[in-house]
Parts: C-alpha cells; sequence; structure tokens
C-alpha cells in the first residue's frame, strides 16, 4: 500500500489514523521470536516497532522529516491502548510501551477506527434587515437629499431621447445596521471564505457554525495594538504578570527588561519549565477542541504555501480573543528563542526549535479522543505557526476590506428600476425619503422642470446642429415631457418662431421675355401621297 497525501476534508484525523495503521500492519515485518524458552511466530521486537514506524512517518507527506522517534513511542503507546497491537499474552489497553525488546503483535480483529456519525448542524441563515419594509415607528421625515445637476451631456447619457420614456424607478428604504448585523455579516463572510479556501462544499463536517461566535471575530479584527497583538476588553482573563515577565526574559534574552540579570547557572532553563508548566496545566489547548478538525483541514493545504497561510488566518480569527491572544505571545515567543543564538541551550540533549515544538504542541492543539495522531499533527502545525507567525496572527487584510465594503454597501441608499435587479447608489452620504409610484411620476413632471427646461432651451438654442436634426429632437422631447414642452411651447406660433419661413424674392418678369423672338416663314416641303 502507497502512502498518500490525505487533503483538506470531514475526518481528516480519522482518516490518517486509519491509514498510518494499515501502512503499518502491512510494513511491518513479522518473525518468530524467542521469549523465555518459548517461540511466538509472527511477532515483533517493540524496538523494531519504533524503527519500523518511525521510517514510516518520516517519509509519508502527511507528517515528513520532522517526526522524531520520541513522538513514535507515543504513537505506539497509542496503538497498545486502542488495540492496534497487544503484548504476545493478548494485553493491551493498560500496558504501557517502551523502546525496548518486548514482543508484541497484531491482533486478529480490524483497529480501524469508523468515521462518527455528527449531528447535522442546520445552516446558518444570516438575517439581514428588511430593506423594503421601515420599522414601525420610524419617521422618514426630514431625510436630507443630496440634489442631482442634471446637463445636457449628462441626461444624454443616461436618458437618451431615442429610447423614449424614462423607466419608474423607486428609491429602496434601508435601516441602519446594528452592531448585532455586523457581527453576523463578519460571521458569515468569514466562514464563506474559509469553506472556499479549503475547497469544501460545506463546513459541517469540519466545523458546528454555531460554535462560532461573531462577537469574537470582530472583536479579534479590530480590537489589537501597534504591534498586532489582541486586546482584551475583559482584563481578568490577560496572562499573569509572572508569566508574561517570564516570557518576554527569554524572548529578549540577554536583554530582560523586567527582571535583574540572573546570578546563577541554568537560571534560563528555570524560566522556560515554569512557562511550560503554566500552559501545561490548560485544559483546553489554545486552538480548542471545536475548532481541531478545522485546523487539522488546514494542514492538508501545507502544500499549497499562500492558501495553508490564508487558512490558518482565518481559522485563529474564530478564535476567542484571550486564547488568540495568548497564542500570539506564545509562537511569538517560541520563534524568537528559536532563532536567538545568545540564549544558552535550554536542553542537552535536544535542539532548541525542537524543545520548542515538543515543549508547547499539545498546549496548542490536542484531541478529545485517545485515538488520534493529535502529536503529530500538532507538531507540524506549530512548526509552521514559528516559521510563519507574523503572517497566520495578522488580520487577513482582504477579507477586512470586502466585508467592510459590503457593510458600507448595505448601509447605502439603493435607487431600483422596475424589471431591474441592478441597484444604482448615490455617493454616501445620501439619504432619500421613499415615496410611491404616483407621487414619483409627479415629482418627475414638476419636480425635475428646471434641468429639463433648461435643456429643452438649450436644444432650441442650439445653432450648431442643424434645422432638421433640431426638429428631431425637439419632437422627440415632446413625446417624452409633454408638460414640460408646454411650457416652453404654448401654441404653434411660438414654436414657429423658431423656424422663420424665408421668402423667397423672384426676378422681375421682363414683357420682352414673354415675347418669342421673331423667326422668318420657312416653307417646308410637303410630300404627296
Amino acid at each position: 500500500m502507497e502512502p498518500r497525501l490525505v487533503g483538506p476534508g470531514p475526518y481528516r484525523a480519522t482518516r490518517l489514523w486509519n491509514e498510518i495503521i494499515e501502512l503499518f500492519r502491512a510494513g511491518m515485518p513479522l518473525r518468530k521470536h524467542r521469549c523465555r524458552f518459548k517461540s511466538y511466530e509472527r511477532c515483533f521486537k517493540a524496538s523494531e516497532a519504533v524503527d519500523c514506524l518511525h521510517e514510516l512517518l518520516g517519509s509519508n507527506q502527511n507528517f515528513g522529516p520532522e517526526v522524531n522517534r520520541n513522538q513514535t513511542v507515543k504513537l505506539l503507546k497509542k496503538f497498545l491502548k486502542n488495540h492496534v497491537i497487544e503484548d504476545i499474552k493478548g494485553r493491551w489497553g493498560k500496558e504501557d510501551f517502551q523502546d525496548d525488546g518486548h514482543l508484541y503483535r497484531f491482533p486478529p480483529s480490524s483497529p480501524l477506527k469508523s468515521y462518527p456519525k455528527k449531528p447535522s448542524c442546520g445552516k446558518e441563515v444570516i438575517k439581514f434587515p428588511d430593506w423594503n419594509e421601515p420599522k414601525a415607528g420610524t419617521s422618514q421625515e426630514h431625510i436630507p437629499v443630496k440634489s442631482v445637476t442634471m446637463n445636457s451631456e449628462m441626461w444624454y447619457k443616461r436618458h437618451s431621447i431615442a429610447i423614449g420614456e424614462v423607466p419608474a424607478c423607486k428609491v429602496v428604504f434601508r435601516r441602519e445596521l446594528t452592531q448585532t448585523n455586523i457581527e453576523e455579516i463578519w460571521k458569515s463572510m468569514t466562514l464563506s471564505r474559509l469553506q472556499k479556501v479549503l475547497g469544501l462544499d460545506s463546513l459541517d463536517e469540519v466545523l458546528d457554525t454555531k460554535l462560532v461566535n461573531s462577537k469574537h471575530i470582530v472583536q479579534n479584527a479590530y480590537n489589537v495594538n501597534k504591534q498586532g497583538i489582541v486586546t482584551l476588553e475583559d482584563k481578568s482573563k490577560e496572562l499573569p504578570h509572572w508569566i508574561l515577565s517570564a516570557m518576554k526574559c527569554l524572548a529578549n534574552w540577554p536583554s530582560c527588561s523586567d527582571l535583574k540579570q540572573p546570578t546563577y547557572s541554568g537560571f534560563e532553563r528555570d524560566v522556560f519549565k515554569t512557562i511550560v508548566d503554566y500552559f501545561g496545566q490548560m485544559k483546553e489547548p489554545l486552538l480548542t477542541f471545536n475548532f481541531f478538525d478545522v485546523f487539522v483541514s488546514v494542514l492538508g493545504l501545507l502544500q499549497n504555501h499562500s492558501k495553508a497561510i490564508e487558512a490558518l488566518q482565518i481559522s485563529c480569527l474564530l478564535l476567542p480573543p484571550e486564547n488568540r491572544k495568548r497564542l500570539q505571545l506564545l509562537v511569538r515567543m517560541m520563534a524568537r528563542i528559536s532563532l536567538n543564538k545568545d540564549l544558552p541551550p535550554l536542553s542537552e540533549s535536544v535542539r532548541t526549535r525542537t524543545l520548542m515544538v515538543q515543549a508547547f504542541s499539545r498546549c496548542i492543539l490536542c484531541s478529545k479522543d485517545e485515538m488520534d495522531l493529535d502529536e503529530l499533527l500538532a507538531a507540524k502545525l506549530v512548526s509552521f505557526l514559528m516559521d510563519n507567525y507574523q503572517e497566520i496572527l495578522s488580520v487577513p487584510s482582504a477579507l477586512k476590506s470586502s466585508i467592510e465594503e459590503q457593510v458600507v454597501h448595505l448601509q447605502r441608499v439603493r435607487i431600483k428600476y422596475a424589471g431591474d435587479d441592478t441597484d444604482a447608489t448615490f455617493p454616501p452620504p445620501s439619504f432619500c425619503h421613499q415615496i410611491s409610484t404616483d407621487e414619483f411620476e409627479y415629482q418627475r413632471a414638476t419636480g425635475s422642470q428646471e434641468p429639463l427646461a433648461a435643456l429643452l432651451e438649450e436644444i432650441a438654442m442650439n445653432k450648431e446642429i442643424s434645422v432638421k436634426d433640431k426638429k428631431k429632437k425637439l419632437k422627440q422631447f415632446q413625446k417624452s415631457y409633454p408638460e414640460v414642452y408646454r411650457v416652453r411651447f404654448p401654441t404653434p406660433e411660438t414654436e414657429a418662431v423658431l423656424f422663420p419661413e424665408k421668402t423667397k424674392q423672384k426676378p422681375p418678369i421682363l414683357m420682352w421675355a414673354l415675347k418669342k423672338p421673331f423667326q422668318p416663314f420657312h416653307r417646308t416641303r410637303s410630300f404627296r401621297m
């Protein structure tokens, strides 16, 4: 069986679990071993299992060469606890797996994990304000209207006379968007973008959208300081001062602003242990149990760097603000410690970067379910976070701009023409009073007479067009706006003034021209028959 890349989608952790088990069962060499003067067929040593599985995970593109031997032992402990393997006496569940010479075998029953059946989560329909019906008790009087001056060029562009009657239109009334409306718009568009980036038909299988708090998204997007770190409204949820001081000490080593310089050897290791112990005692990881499947799905996009960055940006925007802030501070500290050459080694046997991943992976991402590869998945995610934390933990600017534009658009007055689905909007701030169709017809005939009268006068006085074209335009104008035309030209005589008849003077008739000149008589030859 060849390993394959498991992309984003529902139950990705389960699919990875089952695939690794199948690959392990297919690739683990089984031989005859002796233990205490007794032979056992088709079994393997614990150390051989660690070698085989470590090599398998390192060559698998879903995990990669970052997987170390210690993580492999932890996974085999899970295998023993969940009866993927058993010892040669058939014991499992309570036995502790060690990297030694103990003998193990595969049980005859299938150890694959069944796909959970999640309760169907009905899709939330975001209710926007009803733009057509005014709120009860809301007055529409004294709403300022921005006047529009119409010249001939604008008139010809927008309402060509050749088209005929201008179609009826109405101003669509709007309501003021409340803070709740804006938050729901943020939630709807954020989840829609996440679904598109992950390439899923629905988020239902990786996320219960009802658990997404729209207030958290807005707070994470706007309540930030100059460094991009979330500022909390509830100060009781801030990190303790002593933990912040310890984190700053290691992140800025050797310049410890909050602490005096150390006076004993190993001081930095004690500070590091204090930080690890604090984050290790949390009951829930920073990325929360509810969003575990989302972040595991994002890991399937790591082959596409830009998509993975955007997906993680959006996913981290869903976190509670206090979790997002702690994640920002922790990952920034981890990245700085890993790159700080002035900081003494925090471990004798493990490189600093590997130590950071091992120490904090589980407090960042883990699953409630024991039958999961959460240690391996968390290690891969944390490594990617450390390398790209400045981009990932910033607010996605493109998403923010598109949502803000949508909010502004919904707050505008919309003019809708009959039979037209598109809306034309005035530049803000422009507000209109909703009127009936009859009132609109009346206003069209009376309220717009000034610019139309000016336009008619311009046509009438234009000497640059021919008489034929002028008559044609005036006739079309009279057909479209008879009331305006009648005011300017109440009688045919007033219209005729524009086209005075030119009297053609006939040349004088001379008397001699009527007389034929004298013609002599010419005898003609006659033909007799």
